[in-house]
């Protein structure tokens, strides 16, 4: 939704999808983090492929990876208990990119939502998270301040409120457009201003008027 309304609602929506390189190659780097094995340290937890959801925000889906930090003490507010595991732990999720950081804040976004799927479901409140950029192979610490958080929820509820309508919005074209998937399906160039027929129908339609 934050990169490109028009593309989730083609995907979404229409179930329209076509995979390209820059696709492929972002659903094998998930698929091998996924299939990677949980790793267990001194003071941290890392599982993978971790199923999360929001009944608040009408969201589910699999988040990357979530650290588990061990607590000095017993903060309730932000860390939770781990089934056979003493003390207390803080979640850390993580998302893997397979590119570099981009314009924007798409992948803030995500990572957001992400966290307030698990806040919901550990009854925890989450202060940060990361962004893994494969092609940099660097960590990007993300803050989940205020604004972001209400940016995150007013997407959520664009989406819900696009999707309960079923609209497709129209496409608007920028320099990204180049690079997605569903750029023939979209056609951003083409649909983006009217065209000889369009505008002659509507001039007809308003003659008729």
């Amino acid at each position: 939704m934050e990169f490109c309304e028009r593309q989730w609602a083609l995907i979404h929506i229409e179930q329209v999808w076509e995979e390209s390189a820059l696709t492929a190659e972002g659903r094998i780097l998930h698929e091998r983090v996924d299939e990677a094995e949980h790793e267990s340290r001194v003071d941290v937890v890392v599982c993978r492929g971790v199923t999360i959801w929001s009944k608040r925000l009408g969201l589910s889906g699999r988040a990357d990876v979530v650290e588990f930090h061990r607590a000095r003490e017993a903060e309730t507010e932000t860390a939770t208990v781990l089934p056979g595991r003493e003390g207390w732990w803080r979640p850390f999720p993580v998302e893997y990119k397979r590119g570099r950081p981009k314009a924007g804040h798409c992948d803030e976004v995500q990572l957001c939502a992400q966290a307030m799927c698990l806040e919901e479901r550990f009854g925890v409140r989450i202060g940060e998270g990361a962004l893994f950029y494969g092609r940099t192979r660097h960590r990007e610490v993300v803050a989940f301040e205020a604004s972001l958080r209400e940016r995150t929820e007013a997407l959520s509820a664009r989406m819900h409120e696009m999707y309960r309508l079923g609209q497709t919005p129209p496409p608007v074209y920028s320099e990204r457009c180049g690079k997605c998937s569903l750029r023939e399906r979209c056609m951003p160039r083409a649909l983006e201003k009217p065209g000889p027929v369009a505008r002659y129908l509507a001039r007809a339609l308003r003659e008729d008027g």
